[in-house]
């Protein structure tokens, strides 16, 4: 899955970054949310907090594993 082309870039580098970046958008929701939790029954499970974690890791194990690197 390494790019043969020098000076490519993976396309699931920029993958990683935007999970990143949604996932910490949503980590940062999901932890408001514990001080103001909506008042529907399923608010106990926090899926914003636990998303947010998941596509966080995600996001920062595509990020630096496919992180584009100079000496190819």
């Amino acid at each position: 899955m390494k790019p043969e082309h020098r000076g490519m870039v993976p396309v699931w580098f920029f993958v990683g970054v935007l999970l990143l970046i949604y996932g910490i958008i949503i980590l940062i929701i999901g932890i408001r949310e514990l001080s103001h939790p909506a008042a529907v029954v399923l608010a106990n499970y926090h899926a914003g907090l636990w998303g947010g974690i998941l596509l966080t890791a995600l996001g920062g194990f595509y990020t630096t594993w496919f992180w584009p690197r100079r000496n190819r």
